[in-house]
């Protein structure tokens, strides 16, 4: 298929090696001008690396695939191949790979999504809101949220750091390889450190030190993206990562689900002495240790990921010989400086992080809105226990079929965005609709607190969120004020995978604190809502 792309004159030339005598070669040698040696465009200012990001790192847990759906929308790169030229086939670090080179390259993209994905889900969206929830039931939504806002910080400002320092690295092995690497062994130190902990202050150490390794390895691999891969096979690339990230996540609901059903069984009765509220008495610290079944395969996962890609792709170029550059913090917190005279722009960034904080609080906190408020009246009661076997394998039943049930909506939603967006354009409507989707997805666990409501959820607002993503991302392009600058403007509105994060903990902590859980889902439907207003307000596009 590679081979198919032919422009007369320039593909078709004669190769001067077989036609030109070693008298030629060496009289055009004498004539030929060095070029100069180039500083690499860093990945932060990079419209590829930045567009990829935006759409792979949106994906919610309860919508996996939403990093799948992706529709044609031009990004205003101005370093691509298409816009004069060169060869499309030829790739940002020089190198023209291959049919086999970029089959190793869709493997390893792919295959390192579907295999961080597993391990990070199950550990972050079961396995640990479930150990909070014994150590310290009364407390467990503060140190859910303190963990996950924290991390998600320390994940961003980590993953800026690594991406600024592998740009500048200089090793024979490449600018991304070494990075890569360490960056899975020291996420799995810091598994392992997280295993064998029960107080709070030590997880929240492990935690971020894992968000801190995992982005060591992360920011350089979706860097490696946009050097390594050339234009105009891209966008396949890049959907196939996504398609792992979202195969990756489901995957890692259900063995986080199987660790939850199994951690119940053959607990000691006389551990039993904390009350838990309504829902019943729970057991205590002594009793994590059938949720720790998972870390030490999970560390030799991360540490073996990072090996695994750099042996399944082509081995990276060294980049020694390319222009030193020195790291330099004022430019790289000058390359997130936010535009001007905007403001467009600035109603995209805030309704965005409303919208992915307000649907991401139930995915979020769905462990503890199961066991305590849509499947409460089931494992309550006389002799129940909220972490007994039979109390926690519905709980089980239901994180398994709402991962399949969203993964299949927004897969769903991933095939018909490209059709929507043909017929209608990309408008600020058509994200409205898709906003008002999650909207009523929302409602329906909170109307219904059962099983079926959050199956519910995870159809409708699982479908909403796949095409939001899709159609959003089309959206962004074109509010971007300075197409030219398009990589830094994309840097600042990926900021918002971040604060939607920390919004959705902060804010989803203290609603079901200062009230209940219900009021958890009536603060997520009225910022879902604020989104939708603000994205009407849009003046630049319809």
């Amino acid at each position: 298929m590679n081979e198919d792309f032919k422009r007369p004159g320039i593909d078709d030339r004669p190769d001067p090696d077989e036609v030109l005598t070693d008298q030629d070669k060496a009289s055009i040698a004498r004539l030929a001008v060095l070029p100069e040696s180039t500083t690499p465009e860093s990945s932060r200012a990079d419209a590829a690396v930045q567009s990829t990001k935006l759409a792979a790192e949106a994906a919610a847990p309860m919508a996996a695939a939403a990093s799948f759906a992706t529709v044609d929308a031009a990004v205003p790169d101005p370093n691509s191949a298409f816009l004069d030229m060169r060869d499309p086939m030829v790739a940002a670090d020089g190198t023209r790979p291959d049919k086999l080179s970029i089959t190793r390259l869709t493997i390893a993209f792919t295959l390192s999504a579907v295999l961080c994905a597993i391990p990070w889900m199950a550990l972050g969206s079961v396995v640990l809101p479930e150990m909070l929830d014994r150590i310290d039931p009364a407390g467990r939504e503060a140190m859910f949220a303190a963990i996950n806002a924290v991390g998600a910080i320390v994940a961003l400002i980590s993953n800026v750091l690594f991406g600024a320092l592998s740009d500048t690295t200089r090793t024979p092995f490449g600018r991304r390889t070494p990075w890569i690497v360490g960056g899975g062994v020291l996420t799995a130190l810091f598994v392992l450190l997280f295993g064998v902990t029960s107080a709070f202050p030590a997880m929240l150490f492990a935690w971020c030190g894992m968000q801190f390794g995992y982005n060591m390895m992360l920011a350089p691999f979706v860097a490696a993206m946009a050097d390594r891969v050339p234009d105009k096979v891209r966008g396949r690339v890049a959907r196939c990562y996504g398609t792992g990230i979202a195969v990756g996540q489901m995957l890692g609901l259900l063995v986080g689900a199987v660790i939850l059903a199994g951690s119940g069984r053959g607990m000691d009765p006389s551990l039993i002495t904390n009350p838990a509220g309504p829902a019943g008495p729970v057991n205590l610290a002594a009793d994590l240790s059938p949720l720790r079944i998972g870390f030490v395969p999970a560390a030799i996962l991360f540490a073996l990921i990072g090996l695994a890609v750099v042996l399944i792709w082509p081995r990276e170029p060294s980049s020694v010989e390319q222009a030193n550059t020195r790291f330099d913090v004022h430019a790289l917190l000058a390359d997130f400086r936010p535009p001007r005279h905007a403001p467009d722009y600035y109603r995209m960034l805030v309704a965005r992080t409303l919208m992915m904080a307000g649907y991401g609080m139930i995915p979020m906190y769905e462990l503890y809105i199961l066991k305590y408020y849509s499947l409460a009246s089931v494992i309550a009661g006389p002799g129940a226990f909220v972490t007994s076997a039979p109390a926690l394998l519905p709980v089980a039943v239901v994180i398994a079929v709402m991962a399949v049930i969203a993964l299949a909506a927004s897969l769903i939603a991933a095939f018909v965005a490209g059709p929507l967006v043909d017929r209608f354009g990309v408008s600020r409507n058509l994200v409205m609709v898709c906003c008002l989707l999650c909207l009523i997805g929302v409602v329906f666990p909170w109307i219904l607190p059962s099983g079926l409501g959050m199956w519910l959820f995870a159809a409708v607002a699982g479908f909403g969120y796949g095409l939001y993503n899709a159609v959003d991302h089309a959206l962004s392009m074109t509010v971007l004020p300075d197409p030219s600058d398009a990589g830094r403007e994309l840097a600042v509105l990926n900021l918002t995978n971040t604060l939607s994060v920390v919004v959705s903990a902060v804010v989803g902590a203290g609603a079901v604190v200062l009230g209940s859980y219900s009021w958890l889902f009536i603060v997520a439907l009225a910022m879902i809502a604020v989104a939708v207003v603000l994205l009407s307000t849009m003046r630049a596009v319809r």
